[in-house]
């Protein structure tokens, strides 16, 4: 790859398109902007445990997927430096769950980063948190 790019964007599209956890779960990227991400996942029955509810980890799984994107999207390479989730609601077999990421805060190399988890059709699933550390260059 010749050059750096112009659109700060690309650095998250990249970590996107080099990304087989995320595909492997079967997820989308529905939106991308600076500070910000949409990704969905249909709740599959490989993702589900034994009550029959989508499994947490993979809720989160696809929150801090939906996160990575958000603090990527300024075109330096950025990392979880940690996150929290609260889970609200069961997601089902067969739901349809989008995870909307929206920059919170940002000062010099570290950002704050909230997603919500929400069933399609509204209903809240989780709450995450996430921060982030920007690598040094």
């Amino acid at each position: 790859m010749s050059g750096a790019s112009s659109d700060p964007l690309d650095t998250a599209r990249q970590m996107w398109a080099d990304d087989p956890a995320s595909r492997a779960m079967g997820m989308e990227l529905l939106d991308l902007s600076p500070g910000g991400a949409v990704v969905a996942m249909t709740v599959r029955e490989d993702m589900v445990n034994g009550y029959g509810m989508a499994h947490g980890g993979l809720v989160a799984t696809l929150a801090d997927s939906a996160f990575a994107l958000a603090c990527n999207s300024r075109g330096a390479r950025t990392v979880a430096a940690g996150f929290d989730v609260s889970f609200l609601e069961a997601g089902r077999l067969g739901d349809r769950l989008v995870a909307t990421a929206r920059e919170t805060a940002l000062r010099g190399r570290s950002g704050i980063y909230d997603v919500t988890v929400v069933r399609e059709g509204g209903e809240v699933v989780a709450e995450f948190r996430g921060r982030s550390r920007t690598l040094a260059r």
